[in-house]
């Protein structure tokens, strides 16, 4: 789950770029939830936003009250009920079921060390014998980005490669004492049920939880590579929706989930219908004295209106997803969006349907990225207009300075400095959240695409008006 570190935090006082246009969504009646209804809201709400495909699955105790596929995949095929999309982060809450399905058979205990299960899992830091299961579902094991760089990092292509990759990690804290939302908890877990339970992962999940429940268009999947077109992803830039591929990322696990709304209405149906034990469930909702919200691959909460819910969101930075259970009305919500962290989609859809059910409207979205988007983009052609300026006129230049008069070209090394430096920056500022540099031009697509410019840009002034220095120095008499 990205949003909260990666998309919210990074460079706080620039606005994220990206198309979504301020504009009003008409919102359906008051407390109307309809197949009609909502067709028509998603429908407005891409008009408005350019999103390019979602998926939705809204359901009310055992019944599909709709589900519904919207737009385009990223190759140009329709959207279906039963189109695979990626649900990113979500994938946390089928972990998690594998999990406690194994607990529920006995052959784990949530409170005993995952080294007597996982014998394989070692770590640089003798306290990562203490850790138990359910630490790694609560995320309280100690295991924390700012200590091990799981997406710098060199990307395994197995489980099996993610917990091995770990031999040389220290933890950040002692197990069970602070909570640090980190994706190799669940690479961890999920390898501790295919060794538990001596099945690949992928099997383990379609054997035990797609096949009982119906979801023929579920599975999960190891890393980017294996993402099929229908579950790839999009960027705006300049209004404008770019298919691009996710950058480089092991997933399986934390992230690795692909599913359908058909099947995301199934998976719902059956929080609420005997999917485990009700001490089970009970377990998987309840958070840890380290974090009043996060509980076993869910989280707790209220909406804006106080009415409980347990959700998960998911991010890759093409795509986002989310869930949500209201549990006193037996509602739940499912969106999947081909659009990346950077946008919130999925979150602002997931918002507003919830916002429905509740007898609300649904809030209107609205949002600075195609200004910002258009800055960037001018300031972009203004620095190569300024650039070329200036390597025409190197030679003027240099004729004009000596010695140390050329210092005053060290301010064009500033763009280089922060095209180099801003994953450090990043870091800094989202509390030691990791990230690639890839990864946050995937962020800021129109802001890196002029830094960028602007680092070619300085430099080549920089290369010109030193050679054309150098040869006034060599001919003094030119």
């Amino acid at each position: 789950m990205l949003r909260t570190t990666l998309a919210a935090i990074c460079f706080a006082a620039l606005p994220l770029a990206g198309a979504i246009p301020s504009g009003h969504v008409t919102p359906p009646p008051s407390g109307t939830v309809t197949p009609a209804v909502v067709d028509a809201f998603v429908a407005e709400y891409r008009e408005k936003t350019g999103l390019p495909g979602a998926a939705v699955a809204i359901t009310k105790g055992t019944e599909v009250v709709h589900a519904a596929g919207y737009g385009e995949t990223a190759s140009g095929d329709p959207v279906t009920a039963d189109t695979p999309m990626a649900v990113a982060s979500v994938s946390k809450s089928f972990t998690s079921l594998a999990v406690m399905q194994l607990v529920e058979k006995g052959k784990v205990a949530l409170d005993r060390p995952v080294r007597g299960y996982l014998p394989e899992f070692t770590m640089a830091d003798p306290r990562a014998e203490r850790i138990t299961v359910r630490q790694l579902l609560n995320q309280t094991s100690g295991m924390a980005d700012s200590t091990f760089r799981e997406k710098s990092l060199p990307q395994p292509s197995t489980l099996e490669g993610a917990v091995a990759r770990l031999r040389t990690a220290r933890l950040a804290a002692d197990p069970g004492t602070v909570f640090e939302y980190h994706n190799t908890n669940y690479q961890v877990a999920a390898r501790l049920v295919e060794v538990v339970s001596g099945e690949p992962f992928a099997g383990y999940l379609r054997t035990h939880v797609f096949a009982p429940l119906g979801m023929r268009n579920s599975t999960t999947i190891d890393t980017d590579r294996d993402l099929p077109d229908s579950a790839r992803g999009h960027l705006y830039i300049l209004g404008q929706a770019v298919a691009l591929p996710e950058p480089t990322g092991f997933g399986n696990g934390s992230g690795g989930v692909l599913s359908s709304a058909n099947d995301m209405a199934r998976w719902l149906i059956a929080q609420n219908n005997g999917i485990l034990s009700p001490e089970s469930v009970t377990e998987m909702r309840t958070p840890s004295e380290q974090d009043e919200e996060y509980a076993l691959g869910w989280s707790v909460g209220k909406t804006e209106r106080g009415t409980p819910v347990v959700r998960h969101d998911g991010d890759l930075f093409t795509s986002t997803a989310g869930q949500l259970l209201m549990p006193e009305s037996k509602y739940g919500v499912a969106v999947m969006a081909n659009t990346g962290t950077a946008f919130a989609d999925s979150g602002a859809l997931m918002d507003a349907l919830v916002a429905m059910i509740e007898g609300g409207t649904p809030e209107p979205p609205s949002s600075p990225y195609l200004v910002t988007d258009l800055v960037f983009a001018l300031m972009t052609l203004v620095t190569i207009g300024l650039a070329a300026r200036g390597v025409a006129r190197s030679r003027r230049w240099a004729a004009r300075r000596t010695g140390w008069q050329r210092l005053r070209l060290l301010p064009w090394l500033a763009p280089l400095a922060l095209c180099a430096t801003v994953v450090p920056i990043f870091r800094v500022l989202a509390r030691g959240s990791d990230i690639m540099w890839i990864q946050v031009v995937y962020l800021y697509p129109t802001f890196m695409i002029w830094l960028v410019t602007a680092t070619v840009a300085g430099l080549a002034l920089i290369v010109a008006r030193l050679i054309h220095g150098s040869g006034r120095a060599a001919h003094p008499s030119r």
